[in-house]
């Protein structure tokens, strides 16, 4: 059963992570295509430099993900003991909140397309000597988590480089326990935003309308402190 806190806003999530009985996924089309080929080709090589990576998505100053990280955490509500997977994970960047809020004996799945950046997070889970924390590389069609594995999967910026998002999405599901959650980070498409408009594809309209159709339950945005050019949303597996 997932160990996510009920929140204030949402009232009715302790109840429906109680409800009996596993759903299955819906199949995703046996030949969904690419929805934007090429989008992860700058992570896929196996000795990317992942230092300007690193630079990137973990300035508190430039980036609204990692300057507002520790809110999105609390707005998870994570109890010790949920056992969680971060898709896209990257750098790691929520490596370390996480860790801390499953606790020993929860766990976390640093899950990312990317060798170099695998490689980059498994250095970074052995110096810091998190026993908890482990890494997958998964592929562009499958998050590479065993069925039942997760209570919670979190996707931070994300959802946009998934290609084949109903088969990923099918993936996800899977690896889900019945009641358990999919937490999505994604920016906002902000017509005034050249940059966003021309590499994030999905709105949150259509984020949800895709969720609905791999079988999830919408469950509302989460408001978030400083989040201005993102949003967060939570989604239920039934």
């Amino acid at each position: 059963m997932p160990r996510l806190r009920p929140l204030p806003f949402l009232p009715l999530l302790l109840a429906a992570a109680c409800a009996a009985g596993a759903a299955a996924p819906p199949a995703p089309p046996a030949e969904e295509a690419s929805v934007k080929p090429g989008i992860n080709d700058a992570f896929l090589a196996e000795d990317a430099d992942v230092a300007p990576w690193v630079a990137r998505f973990e300035n508190s100053e430039r980036r609204e993900i990692a300057r507002c990280r520790d809110e999105i955490v609390a707005a998870l509500g994570i109890l010790p003991g949920t056992d969680l997977a971060d898709v896209g994970a990257g750098t790691g960047l929520f490596l370390e909140p996480f860790v801390a809020a499953v606790g020993p004996e929860g766990s976390v799945a640093a899950v990312d397309i990317s060798p170099a950046m695998v490689a980059h997070m498994d250095e970074r889970i052995r110096a810091h000597g998190w026993t908890n924390a482990r890494t997958v590389l998964c592929d562009a069609k499958s998050v590479g988590l065993a069925d039942g594995s997760v209570d919670l999967v979190f996707i931070c910026d994300t959802y946009h480089h998934f290609e084949y998002p109903l088969h990923t999405m099918a993936s996800i599901f899977r690896a889900l326990r019945p009641g358990g959650r999919v937490a999505i980070v994604e920016f906002r498409r902000d017509p005034d935003n050249a940059w966003v408009l021309d590499h994030v594809r999905c709105s949150q309209e259509d984020v949800v309308a895709e969720l609905e159709r791999s079988g999830f339950r919408f469950r509302g945005e989460v408001p978030v402190p400083g989040l201005e050019d993102n949003y967060l949303v939570l989604f239920e597996r039934p």
